[in-house]
């Protein structure tokens, strides 16, 4: 009896795509995962948090918004609309990656993690509006995203790249650094959402439930992690430029600068000018770029051989899927 063929596999017999559209399919991804960001902060400085009352219906018997809702009713559930479009976008990695020969497990599982980040992420959302805009759930909403973002960024780069083992283009104590400098953005990260729960943009018009502590004190020390990062990028550049490392790392971190001087000015001008919502809307997207460059200079360190190429032209024959992957199983899988 013929073996049954599931979907994924029959489009992976009949369409071929290249390793650039898998490349430009797996940026699609990062570039969803920040609006995503983006549009979840522009909900909650709308005071558009509850905007649906309940989930995973709008209204306990709508499931969309109503005339009466108004535009807080719409702007949450436009948000919510923007999760099937970002589930089109990771399907269509997945679906691109599976088809591409020969076939990459790694990129697939990243792009299967990237579904069920979204999966989760939703049902945190959900769990955020039950909970009447809980400050602790909307933090980890904001993380969760940060998730999803972070194995976007790592899709986009292992779809440039081969599948031989790591290998480091820097002394291992400059890698070091580098990964000491993701770790305190991610401290920053983190403590920003706990500015966010302090601070006096709840999510909703009506007096919401914020984290007890001082606002003020908790935003010192977010500044504080920013004055971190900022000084162990400054070192991770002279150390690159000491161990002679090639140019494209120094070149993303000359971005990654900039980045976070944007990200700076963008901060001081929302703390002395009262916490203006337009303001807050870009800082989150500057947290956001900060985050993949930071990213993108620690994967930059390493170099796992060139990327397999062929021509996308020529017919791949019937089972050629089935004949390769014995032979590719070890290479590729590590």
């Amino acid at each position: 009896m013929p073996n049954t063929l599931n979907p994924l596999e029959l489009i992976a017999r009949r369409w071929q795509p290249s390793a650039a559209f898998v490349r430009r399919a797996a940026l699609a991804t990062v570039v969803m995962a920040v609006i995503i960001v983006v549009t979840g902060g522009a909900v909650r400085l709308s005071q558009s948090g509850l905007g649906c009352s309940t989930w995973p219906k709008c209204t306990p018997d709508s499931l969309t918004p109503t005339a009466a809702m108004g535009i807080n009713g719409l702007i949450e559930f436009g948000n919510r609309m923007l999760t099937y479009v970002l589930c089109a976008v990771v399907g269509l990695f997945i679906i691109a990656a599976r088809a591409r020969h020969p076939r990459r497990r790694s990129l697939t599982r990243l792009g299967w993690a990237q579904f069920w980040l979204v999966m989760s992420n939703a049902v945190i959302g959900g769990v955020t509006v039950l909970t009447g805009l809980n400050p602790y759930i909307v933090s980890s909403h904001f993380l969760a995203a940060t998730a999803l973002l972070t194995v976007a960024v790592l899709s986009w780069q292992r779809a440039g790249e081969g599948d031989e083992e790591p290998r480091d283009l820097v002394a291992r104590p400059a890698r070091q650094l580098a990964w000491l400098l993701v770790a305190a953005t991610g401290a920053l990260t983190v403590i920003g959402t706990v500015v966010t729960g302090t601070g006096p943009h709840a999510g909703d018009a009506k007096k919401v439930h914020r984290i007890p502590l001082d606002w003020q004190e908790i935003t010192q020390l977010h500044v504080d992690f920013v004055y971190i990062v900022v000084g162990l990028s400054v070192a991770l550049w002279f150390t690159l430029r000491a161990v002679k490392a090639p140019a494209a790392p120094r070149r993303m971190l000359l971005e990654l600068f900039g980045c976070i001087a944007a990200q700076g000015v963008i901060g001081y001008v929302q703390y002395f000018t009262g916490l203006p919502e337009i303001v807050i809307g870009l800082h989150m997207l500057g947290s956001s770029l900060v985050w993949i460059w930071v990213l993108r200079v620690c994967l930059s360190l390493r170099d796992r051989g060139p990327l397999l190429e062929e021509d996308p032209g020529e017919p791949v024959p019937s089972g050629a899927h089935e004949a390769a992957e014995p032979q590719a199983a070890s290479a590729l899988s590590r």
